[in-house]
């Protein structure tokens, strides 16, 4: 059967129904994967101007040439040596997905595992890697049980190109995180570590490693095949290409999208249900139509947006960042009208709180004052003191520790702040309103 090229079109990552594309059904839809040199690969890849889909949206190709150049580097003859040491580098897919209300990369899985399995396969060509690691939440053994089985199928094909050993990792909020990963599968702590050095110069076992999220991975395969010039017909410059969210909250159908970035966050949220003048097309789990308040767009490390103020803005690392929000790992949570922002905020840092990983000053004693000072505002009638204490911390907490937790938790306490500030004053003069004391919204402790 001739390939079906359905590449002009959306969606590119996800088949058109919710079954899993076994191999034949897998290349059929986009042909077979190229194999393509080194270094056209990387040069494809710059120019698409693919993005990581994890949360930091660090370039893709600069990722690789990092990567194919240090394992390069490691691999040349020693001084006194005649003969190259073995190939050195690694490969670690993060299909983790640690981030509370995300199933982007759990879904991409399921439905494409072959295109995942070729974005390993193109990385492992573009690095020069021997291995590679496609890690995977601990909770979810039928989908490793599904992945293993593909990567089997490939093997009986002859499509492998490198080993790929399926990886369980224990829960967490900080499971996914890029050096917290690779500690782990080098027989370390599950704790993120200051850089330098990064994973590209020493990564796991101590050699150069790339880490990239499931996703990232996906549009690498497509990529190889079709092209930088096709991967940037959809998207705005300079973020090319599309992106997987999830939408979850106050919207009568939940779920993973694809949208090409630069959409409106409204044209975003009209695909789940939320009517473009700011109310609910039928009922939802929160009740009859009425329009909600906010969008915590990037995840609990990102940001509250008010509605329907930020329909214009653009779904996209640069534009949500711009509205005081982010892209992270494609999170959109809708917050209903009875409800209230501030004590939904106070729960996640609260939440947060619990999941550092205690060896940095600003997530052992600062997050939990910031959580503090939270749970004040949200649950009792806060003192003026308390009020520029948090202000206060917000600006204390970024920018130094080994992670993004603390810089996260006070960005959305920023955001609260700003986007909640008449309920604040209303908790200032009479206390916390009935919402706060009422089931939380979007529960911070549900983290899958």
């Amino acid at each position: 059967m001739a390939p079906v090229n359905r590449t002009d079109q959306l969606p590119r990552l996800l088949p058109g129904t919710a079954a899993t594309l076994n191999l034949d059904e897998h290349l059929a839809r986009y042909g077979p994967l190229p194999l393509r040199p080194a270094g056209d690969l990387i040069a494809e890849v710059r120019a698409a101007g693919l993005t990581g889909r994890g949360g930091a949206a660090f370039p893709a190709g600069t990722k690789l040439a990092a990567v194919a150049a240090a394992a390069a580097a490691a691999a040349r003859p020693r001084a006194g040596h005649r003969r190259r040491t073995a190939a050195a580098a690694f490969i670690v897919a993060n299909g983790v997905e640690s981030e509370p209300g995300s199933g982007k990369d759990a879904v991409l899985l399921a439905r494409s595992p072959h295109l995942v399995l070729d974005g390993i396969a193109v990385a492992a060509r573009a690095t020069g890697a021997s291995r590679a690691w496609l890690c995977l939440p601990a909770d979810k053994p039928r989908l490793a049980g599904q992945l293993r089985e593909a990567i089997a199928a490939r093997a009986r094909a002859g499509a492998s190109s490198v080993p790929v050993l399926v990886e369980a990792i224990p829960g967490g909020y900080l499971a996914s995180q890029e050096s917290a990963l690779v500690s782990w599968l080098s027989g370390g702590s599950q704790q993120p570590s200051f850089v330098p050095p990064r994973p590209a110069d020493q990564g796991v076992r101590g050699r150069p490693t790339l880490v990239q999220n499931a996703e990232t991975l996906a549009h690498l395969a497509l990529i190889a095949r079709y092209g930088a010039a096709w991967f940037r017909t959809v998207g705005v410059p300079p973020e090319a290409g599309s992106a997987l969210v999830t939408v979850t909250g106050a919207v009568p159908h939940p779920g993973v999208l694809e949208t090409p970035l630069g959409t409106p966050l409204g044209t975003v949220l009209a695909q789940a249900g939320l009517h473009p003048a700011g109310g609910r097309r039928g009922t939802s789990q929160h009740g009859p139509a009425r329009r909600p308040q906010a969008v915590l767009a990037g995840g609990y490390l990102g940001g509250w947006l008010a509605w329907p103020d930020a329909a214009d803005v653009p779904v996209s690392a640069a534009g949500l960042r711009r509205a005081g929000a982010a892209l992270g790992p494609g999170t959109l949570a809708v917050l209903p009208a009875a409800a209230c922002g501030l004590a939904q905020t106070a729960r996640i840092l609260a939440w947060l709180a619990g999941q550092r990983a205690g060896q940095c000053g600003p997530c052992t004693h600062g997050l939990p004052a910031l959580a503090e000072a939270f749970a004040q505002i949200a649950f009792a009638r806060p003192h003026p003191d308390t009020l520029g204490w948090a202000s206060q911390l917000t600006q204390l907490l970024p920018g130094r520790g080994a992670c993004y937790l603390p810089d996260g938790g006070a960005g959305l306490a920023v955001s609260a702040l700003r986007v909640f500030a008449k309920d604040l004053r209303w908790h200032a003069s009479h206390g916390p309103c009935p919402p706060a004391t009422a089931q939380a919204a979007l529960d911070a402790r549900a983290a899958r």
